[in-house]
Parts: C-alpha cells; sequence; structure tokens
C-alpha cells in the first residue's frame, strides 16, 4: 500500500517556500487573502460564509476534484490560475498569495495540511475533527502552538462552542450549579448523511475516485461516524468534563446500513474521575419515527440537570435554573461567529489560539472511543497517549 507523504513525496513536489510570519499579516481594515483547501458541498457554503463576513477575499481554492475546484472558482471569481487540484493542489495553493486558509477536506488529510499551512505562514481555520488518529492530533496540538510562537492564528470550528446558550450553561457546570456530578449521557442518532453516494459505492467499493468522493463513508479518510460527525457530542461532554476520562468501554458495527465500511453505530461507557461515568450511543440509519434524534447531552448532579440539544433547548434544571434558550441556526450561526472571531483574532493579533487544546482533547476522546469499539475491548487515556499508530490510506489510482 502506498501511504500519504510517501506518494506525495515521490511525485516530486516542490518544496515550499518559507514565507514569514509578517507576510501573512493582513493591515487594518484590508481584506484578507482567504485560500479554500476543501470545495465540496461544506467547503464552498464556508466560502461563502467568509465572502459574506466582508473582511476576506476568497483568493484562491484547491480540491483533488476539478470539477469542485471549477465550481468554486466560477462561484466566487478565482481567476483560473489560482484554482488547483489532485492531491498535491493545497500545495501550490499555499504558494498564491493567500495569508489564511480554511480547510474544510476530509480529515484524514489535515494534520499535514494544517502542518504545512503554519509552516507556510499562514492563519488557518480548521474544520472539526482536526484528524482521524493520536499522532494527527499531536501534529494539530504542535501546529497550534508553533502558529501562536509565530504570530499566526489557527481556530478550530465547532459551532456549539461559539453558541452563547451552551457557553453560559457550562459556565454555570463549572461553577457549581450542578453539584457534585454523579453520571452523564450523549448522544448522536442521525439518519444517513452519505445518501446519494450509498447506491454508487456499493456497485463500485473499489474504485478509488468515487471513495474520495464519498470519503466520509470511509474509516480512513473520516476517522469513522465516531470522530467525524459524533465528536459535536462528545465534545461538549468534554467541555462539560474538562478532564479526560480514565478509560472508555466501547462496542460498534456497521449493521443496517449499506456501503462503506465504516460502523453505522456507537455505544461506549466513558469513565471519569470519582466515579463519574458519561453514556455514549451514536447511529447513522433511520430511526422509523423514534423520539430524541439529534445531536444530545444530559449531566446529571446533586443540585441539578444540564441538558443540552443542538438546535433545541439548552438550560440548567434545579436549584440553579437556568432558562437558556435555544439555537435553531446553529448550524450556520456557529461557523458565522467563528469566522468573525478569527478575523477579530488576526486583526488584533491575538495569537492564544485557545480552541486548538479542547478540540485536541476532545478529537483524542472520540478516537479513544472508536478503538475501544474496533478492538472491543477497553482503552485508558494512558493507553491512547501512547498510541504511535497512524492510520494510512491507499493513494494507489488517484491524481497527484
Amino acid at each position: 500500500m502506498i501511504d500519504r507523504r510517501t506518494f506525495l513525496a515521490g511525485a516530486g513536489a516542490t518544496a515550499l517556500s518559507m514565507a514569514s510570519g509578517s507576510s501573512a499579516q493582513a493591515q487594518a481594515g484590508d481584506k484578507i487573502k482567504l485560500g479554500v483547501i476543501g470545495c465540496g458541498g461544506r467547503g464552498q457554503w464556508i466560502a461563502g460564509l467568509f465572502k459574506e463576513h466582508g473582511g476576506y477575499t476568497i483568493h484562491a481554492c484547491a480540491d483533488y476534484f476539478q470539477d469542485k475546484v471549477k465550481s468554486c472558482g466560477e462561484k466566487y471569481g478565482i481567476p483560473v490560475n489560482r484554482r488547483f487540484s489532485a492531491l498535491s493542489g493545497y500545495k501550490r495553493l499555499l504558494e498564491s498569495g493567500v495569508q489564511a486558509v480554511a480547510i474544510i477536506s476530509p480529515p484524514y488529510f489535515h494534520p499535514e495540511q494544517a502542518e504545512a499551512a503554519v509552516d507556510a505562514g499562514l492563519h488557518v481555520y480548521l474544520a472539526k475533527p482536526i484528524a482521524v488518529d493520536v499522532p494527527g492530533c499531536k501534529t494539530i496540538k504542535e501546529s497550534g502552538r508553533r502558529a501562536g510562537q509565530k504570530k499566526q492564528c489557527f481556530l478550530v470550528d465547532f459551532q456549539t462552542r461559539a453558541d452563547k446558550f451552551y457557553m453560559e450553561s457550562v459556565r454555570r457546570v463549572h461553577e457549581g450549579a450542578l453539584g457534585d456530578l454523579a453520571f452523564g449521557e450523549a448522544i448522536y442518532h442521525a439518519g444517513v448523511p452519505w445518501g446519494s453516494r450509498v447506491e454508487a459505492l456499493v456497485k463500485n467499493p473499489n474504485d478509488p475516485e468515487l471513495k474520495m468522493r464519498a470519503w466520509g463513508m470511509d474509516q480512513v479518510l473520516s476517522g469513522d461516524i465516531i470522530v467525524e460527525q459524533n465528536i459535536h457530542t462528545l465534545d461538549v461532554m468534554s467541555w462539560i468534563m474538562q478532564t479526560p476520562p480514565l478509560y472508555v468501554d466501547g462496542s460498534g458495527a456497521r449493521t443496517v446500513r449499506p456501503g462503506g465500511n465504516c460502523y453505522d453505530h456507537f455505544t461506549c461507557l466513558y469513565q471519569y474521575a470519582n466515579q463519574v461515568g458519561v453514556t455514549f450511543s451514536s447511529r447513522q440509519f433511520p430511526g422509523h419515527g423514534a423520539p430524541h434524534e439529534g445531536i444530545r447531552n444530559r449531566m446529571f448532579g446533586s443540585k441539578g440537570v444540564l441538558e443540552t440539544e443542538y438546535g433545541g433547548q439548552t438550560m440548567v434544571h434545579g436549584k440553579s435554573f437556568y432558562r437558556g434558550g435555544k439555537s435553531p441556526s446553529i448550524y450556520k450561526d456557529g461557523p458565522v461567529t467563528n469566522i468573525a472571531t478569527f478575523h477579530t483574532n488576526i486583526q488584533e493579533g491575538n495569537y492564544a489560539n485557545d480552541t486548538v487544546p479542547p478540540s485536541v482533547q476532545s478529537n483524542l476522546i472520540s478516537v479513544m472511543g472508536r478503538n475501544a469499539a474496533y478492538q472491543n475491548k477497553r482503552v485508558t487515556w494512558k493507553e491512547l497517549m501512547a498510541d504511535t499508530t497512524k492510520m494510512e490510506y491507499d493513494m494507489k489510482g488517484l491524481k497527484v
């Protein structure tokens, strides 16, 4: 099998020129030249939100697929000479005069692309999940640290962490609104998000380019559903608990849905200190009208209960009652807020990059649950942090 780094290195891709940190800085009031890496449906939508902000110009775009690059380029008026395709296209984008990048590509590529962007002196806006394995998470952690040292901004886009009701509710929990924590629940129950690709993938499971188009159904490209999708609810769990779990027991399988090799359900018990356990369950297949669809978290304590729902009601019950509220447009409002924060950080020189450490932790927790399910055994936090296994994707048949 040809791995990612060997494949690209063997192709003779030219080394990136090392841009100084100052070259990526926009003068106060200037629009920031943004490069978009990943031009699928969400990538182009995110590019539109950057444009709507008013503080950015969409300067360049890159994607493996030429048709995606063409579509994005035409949509946002990007000259043909700043549209880049194939696996190494993002490297040419980094040399195209951009000052910042938005990385919305398959998660497998995130560590490599983010690291290269930091090396090139650019600010980085990164979609979740940040990586698909432990080494990738550690690479992102280091890239975020180096970005700060080089006076570059690095922001990871989680919608819930930008929502006022989530932020206030979790703040109250941290101040003791629930009393002594007892146990919690985290769920992500949804249908199949890659429905349009399922039939084609079932018919042609080994087509390398089709697998790239349906990357969310591939364990390596996506990290599986627990990392790529379920991280939303596991991030809220991690946010509430602050410290990592001691261990996790997990199970899962692909029982219902056809196509791809990702599991369609997971169940885990994350055990924290002081005998606090959090149960987690997820599915990606039809729920047949059963209630409690969506992304939800509950945390039970001696004085109250925290209840959150993505797009629904977030509140604290009990002695320290907080009514909270609903954020039905959180899917859009989250990135809009984060895009504005990213711009402000760049303009004001805020290089704290404080979204990176919690994003690394929640990503590691997601990988931890996946590993427990794959191996059908308990995984401790200590074992996880010692894991050097890199998931590798076979690039054979793909364009350099």
